[in-house]
């Protein structure tokens, strides 16, 4: 395919995947329960934090994170005390734990309270036409309280070389403008042509089959690669083609 061709299978792919039938197998279901700004993206980042491995347990392990928050998880955050790290007794969802969890809500807290907020902390470091330095920031203001080694590992660091799956998924829902109902867009200050495709197996291999991508590894600098790829085809909405990667990927085995 040349380019024009390659673009037009690829929006009616976008076409086919983003839409309301592919919430009720994908983890941002969860987000989907909450119509309070905050709620949404407090929930949001906890479960595409846990978001790897087989999707219904990462389904489970998000409603049962609502459940721990009593279906508040603003509240939740901002009035969490030592006293109720008992709330996340056994929580695990692979080699996420309870006490990376209560990190996780300690830290949010300081956010919301220090530092106004998950969205004013990504959206005060972009530079270089990506949010890649965004998410390294994040980390460091994330991780500057107090904490186990262990627990660092659960946010990835661009700049350490990561293609930085997981955040980058969770950035895609809070600042696309999706005028299907999938992805949120409740961060304005964020404008998504910035956002980058979140690379995985699924959609590395088929970025690669259809030539958007050459390098092997699914590391950082592929997701450069890729991203330059994506924002030929569309320079305003990029991440938009991950629907279209992973649809064929996950559900066509293309």
């Amino acid at each position: 395919m040349n380019q024009k061709e390659l673009k037009e299978f690829l929006d009616t792919k976008v076409l086919q995947y983003n839409n309301r039938d592919f919430i009720e197998s994908d983890p941002i279901q969860i987000p989907h329960l909450f119509q309070k700004k905050e709620d949404i993206e407090i929930i949001g980042f906890l479960v595409a934090t846990i978001a790897w491995g087989n999707r219904k347990s990462i389904i489970k392990n998000g409603n049962r994170l609502v459940d721990i928050m009593g279906n508040s998880p603003h509240d939740f955050v901002l009035n969490y005390t030592p006293e109720d790290s008992k709330y996340l007794s056994g929580f695990v969802h692979r080699t996420f734990n309870e006490l990376d969890l209560n990190y996780f809500i300690i830290a949010l807290k300081n956010l919301y309270i220090h530092h106004y907020g998950l969205e004013a902390i990504f959206s005060e470091s972009s530079k270089d036409n990506t949010l890649q330095h965004s998410i390294h920031q994040f980390k460091k203001t994330f991780f500057s309280l107090p904490h186990l080694i262990r627990t660092e590992k659960h946010v990835s660091d661009p700049l350490k070389n990561s293609a930085a799956k997981r955040i980058n998924m969770y950035l895609r829902w809070m600042i696309r403008k999706d005028t299907n109902g999938v992805d949120f867009g409740i961060w304005d200050s964020i404008p998504t042509s910035l956002l980058s495709c979140p690379l995985d197996v699924h959609s590395g291999n088929v970025a690669r089959k259809l030539g958007l991508l050459k390098r092997k590894q699914n590391d950082a600098k592929a997701l450069l690669e890729l991203d330059t790829s994506l924002r030929k085809l569309d320079p305003i909405d990029p991440v938009k083609y991950d629907f279209a990667l992973f649809g064929l990927g996950v559900f066509e085995g293309f």
